[in-house]
């Protein structure tokens, strides 16, 4: 039971980012530049984090937790998630909702696979299985077909 609840919830995550993909890429629209819809969403976000984290967390991070964080922790989610979301929000009036996230999805399992191969960003490592090889091919051959006329 616990197993499916997380994969509601990864799923509802995934529905989650292409809303609000849709949502920010009409704001970027109106704006005439993706980057204003990046930065209102980003302050959003935090807004949100904040009341989120004062509603839920009990305790606060300790001076010596935050000591063992490397400093570049800080700032590198955040990079790439205003290069990601920036990109999102460009390309969903050019390509369509639909194709800019089968394209953002298969980046992101060809990563996610490498990625645990190898055990980047210090994530568990994972073997790549046969499984696995199918799945993505299969992925990339949907995404020619859901893009070709």
């Amino acid at each position: 039971m616990k197993t499916i609840i997380i994969y509601l919830m990864a799923f509802t995550g995934g529905v989650s980012l292409a809303i609000q993909a849709g949502f920010n890429a009409q704001l970027g629209a109106f704006l005439k530049q993706p980057l204003y819809a990046v930065l209102a969403s980003s302050v959003f976000s935090v807004l949100f984090a904040t009341v989120f984290v004062l509603a839920t967390e009990k305790e606060i991070p300790t001076q010596i937790n935050l000591q063992h964080i490397p400093w570049y922790l800080w700032g590198i989610g955040g990079l790439f998630s205003v290069v990601g979301i920036s990109l999102y929000f460009y390309t969903i009036p050019q390509l369509g909702i639909f194709k800019m996230i089968t394209m953002g999805l298969c980046g992101q399992l060809i990563f996610s696979v490498i990625a645990g191969r190898f055990g980047w960003l210090n994530l568990p490592l994972e073997v790549i299985t046969t499984k696995k090889i199918i799945g993505i091919i299969s992925l990339i051959l949907s995404i020619i077909l859901i893009n070709s006329k």
